[in-house]
């Protein structure tokens, strides 16, 4: 009997050691998939709109992605107004619109560049063109180029935080979430 109730024992200290082995290696893998704070915090860009020029495209990088920004010129605003689509792309900081999207091509994800005197974007590795908005005018691209997650703060837009203005976008339909 005295050895039947050590080997009781023994099986279940045996049983308790291993299921703390196991929760301990359980919370020790996931602490290794969570991205580390450096990398959240990296998720964050702020942009000055300030410094922008009228239809000079500058590239900015968020999450290792090319941002497009390009400030729209008053010809640029006056011919958008003519298409309310191409309105609803546009994002307003005081009294100034910029078209920010990321500048991958939704087609195969090449980056298309932009030609200032056509005031359009050409994807040469399909054919496809963007206007200045970023809205696809020339197939073979599904949709117009994505628009990153924003949020207005003053003269700021902050890449990676989602504002009111970019849920709107998302309800609209005029992108899809990056």
């Amino acid at each position: 009997m005295k050895n039947s109730s050590r080997r009781g024992f023994m099986g279940k200290a045996f049983g308790a050691v291993a299921g703390v082995g196991a929760v301990a290696s359980l919370y020790a893998m996931k602490r290794s998939w969570d991205p580390l704070p450096s990398v959240k915090a990296a998720g964050f860009t702020t942009l000055d709109m300030s410094a922008y020029q009228d239809n000079e495209l500058v590239t900015e990088k968020w999450r290792g992605k090319p941002i497009f920004v390009l400030k729209q010129s008053p010809d640029m605003v006056k011919k958008a107004q003519g298409n309310p689509k191409d309105m609803n792309r546009l994002i307003k900081i005081d009294n100034d619109y910029f078209m920010v999207c990321v500048g991958l091509c939704t087609h195969l994800g090449c980056i298309p560049g932009y030609r200032p005197d056509t005031q359009d974007f050409l994807c040469a590795c399909h054919g496809g063109m963007y206007d200045f908005t970023a809205e696809v005018t020339k197939a073979p691209p599904p949709r117009g180029l994505d628009i990153p997650p924003f949020k207005i703060d003053g003269k700021k837009l902050v890449l990676g935080e989602t504002g009111p203005e970019y849920e709107k976008m998302l309800a609209d339909g005029t992108t899809l979430k990056v």
